[in-house]
């Protein structure tokens, strides 16, 4: 398991975006030492990647679209492999 999702591990999508605000604005502030500025990107990298991942699985809950055999479109719920 990379880093970033150890320590993202309890975080929520909405918690995880709230920070990811966070640094964007104390970056956009230009107040940052370079150590700061380098340490919250590396944070927002970890909250950005956690959110796409989210998304990503929460798409893909949402629907599946499949082919019959016939090739016609087949829209059914994601179903995740445990």
């Amino acid at each position: 398991m990379p880093g970033w999702k150890k320590h993202m591990a309890k975080k929520t999508f909405e918690s995880a975006l709230k920070q990811l605000e966070k640094i964007v604005r104390e970056m956009e502030s230009g107040d940052l030492t370079l150590e700061q500025a380098v340490k919250k990107y590396e944070d927002g990298i970890a909250n950005s990647r956690f959110c796409l991942e989210i998304l990503d699985k929460t798409e893909q809950k949402i629907t599946q679209l499949t082919m019959d055999a016939d090739g016609n479109p087949n829209v059914s719920d994601f179903k995740e492999d445990l």
